[in-house]
């Protein structure tokens, strides 16, 4: 009988000895490949003046970027997500910035940026594509399509009004099966819908949820790592009081599939 306890003791002891020589990833942890992305000594600027405001290290982790995946930056602005994502994917994976042709006559200087960007060696699996805004496509379907700050701008004037429901059936077309769509944007005054997308350049979080849903994706979850519990909501993204630290939602949705 001794026997028999002593041995059903040991065969109890030996998972939870494994369990403590293995300890578990702690919640909330930077995957190696991101770290490794935001660690990048190309990087140095963007580390210095923008990762503690813009979160990137945060928000790639709650987009999933993997090695080897192929993503879109859509409206990349100076390039801050697309260095992030291009040290991220890695050698074997792909970048594509793209620029709708509306926003690139804005911004000029930035799409010069992302097209010098693209044509040094160490950013060499960046591709850039200028395109009709009502006519987004990628050259092979995608893992992941990411746009920040810019999803309520293609209702507005200076994009032709382009109706949102266009851009995420875009999207949902040019996604693998089970890809993301991942958008960070301005938040606007509950209930407003589309109302301030020209003037406070911000959106509604539950409009975009609705619009993006309503395109067959399964919304997939939020990340509250650009909230800010202090903005109003009823002044421009814009306002000195503001800017750089609006609120902003973070929606990850899925591809079915």
């Amino acid at each position: 009988m001794r026997t028999t306890v002593l041995a059903a003791l040991i065969a109890l002891a030996l998972p939870l000895a494994a369990s403590a020589a293995q300890p578990s990833k702690p919640a909330g942890a930077i995957p190696a490949n991101i770290a490794a992305a935001v660690a990048d000594p190309a990087r140095k600027a963007d580390a210095a003046n923008n990762d503690a405001r813009r979160k990137g290290g945060e928000l790639l982790a709650f987009a999933q970027v993997k090695p080897g995946q192929s993503v879109v930056d859509l409206i990349p602005g100076g390039g801050y997500f697309t260095r992030l994502f291009s040290a991220a994917v890695g050698a074997k994976g792909h970048v594509y910035a793209v620029w709708p042709n509306e926003y690139a006559q804005e911004a000029d200087s930035d799409v010069k940026g992302s097209n010098a960007l693209a044509a040094q060696p160490h950013y060499k699996n960046v591709s850039v594509l200028l395109q009709p805004g009502n006519q987004f496509s990628v050259p092979k379907p995608v893992d992941m399509v990411f746009t920040s700050q810019n999803y309520h701008d293609y209702p507005d004037k200076f994009m032709g009004n382009i109706d949102p429901a266009v851009l995420n059936k875009q999207v949902f077309d040019a996604l693998k099966p089970g890809g993301l769509y991942v958008i960070v944007d301005h938040v606007a005054e509950a209930g407003s819908g589309m109302r301030d997308t020209d003037t406070l350049h911000r959106i509604d979080p539950a409009i975009v949820k609705k619009q993006v849903e309503a395109a067959g994706f399964v919304f997939d979850g939020e990340s509250e790592v650009l909230r800010n519990p202090a903005d109003p909501h009823n002044i421009k993204a814009f306002d000195k009081s503001i800017r750089g630290h609006t609120d902003q939602f973070a929606y990850r949705f899925r591809k079915p599939g």
